[in-house]
């Protein structure tokens, strides 16, 4: 996968993250879990690339 669909994902785990906890009243967890996803995500990634 290329680093701007891997950032791309990222990105996109960080709006989706923050959106969920928007709309259950506690950005700042959803955020939270958002960033742990993303990160996640790009960990996975780069460990299939290699």
């Amino acid at each position: 996968m290329s680093e701007a669909s891997v950032g791309l994902t990222f990105i996109t785990c960080l709006l989706v993250g923050s959106s969920v906890g928007l709309l259950l009243g506690n950005l700042e967890a959803g955020g939270a879990v958002g960033l742990l996803s993303g990160i996640l995500s790009i960990v996975l990634f780069r460990k299939g690339k290699k």
